[in-house]
């Protein structure tokens, strides 16, 4: 028997980062995914964003790529989003995204930080935050796709 655990910190953004996630629907929208991400049997520690972006704690099943994973995520979404009647200013997700393993004892600090975007982002503007997470991961910024859809 193998023994994988396999935690990804996800952000996927809506097209333009625009504003079109809307506060007071974004719990029916978290269940939903939490079901895809059930359905894929991969466990969801924790969902959480604000209008134009949302962060995703997940471990995921070791059968599962990540980036098919994040593909399938969003394309499954974009419909239900869309006939749902709720996010009527929503076009599609970015095609872009970011996903940073941690290790599982890194999980609860993880948790609290996706617990608490709404306060965050009082101080940081979400390019900021997605810059920062990206370069404390030691990822290279190509500035000529930064947020560019």
């Amino acid at each position: 028997m193998s023994y994988i655990q396999s935690l990804h910190h996800i952000i996927i953004r809506t097209k333009y980062s625009e504003n079109v996630l809307p506060n007071e629907h974004s719990e029916e929208l978290y269940r939903y995914m939490w079901g895809y991400i059930k359905n894929k049997k991969s466990f969801l520690y924790r969902i959480n964003g604000m209008p134009d972006h949302i962060h995703i704690l997940v471990g995921i099943h070791a059968t599962i790529a990540l980036s098919d994973f994040v593909k399938e995520l969003k394309t499954s979404t974009n419909p239900w989003i869309k006939n749902s009647g709720k996010f009527p200013d929503f076009k599609s997700w970015g095609k872009k995204y970011a996903a940073f393993t941690i290790r599982y004892q890194e999980k609860d600090t993880v948790i609290e930080y996706i617990k608490n975007q709404r306060e965050h982002h009082k101080t940081e503007s979400f390019k900021d935050e997605y810059r920062r997470l990206i370069i404390e991961n030691g990822i290279e910024i190509d500035e000529k796709y930064f947020l560019t859809d």
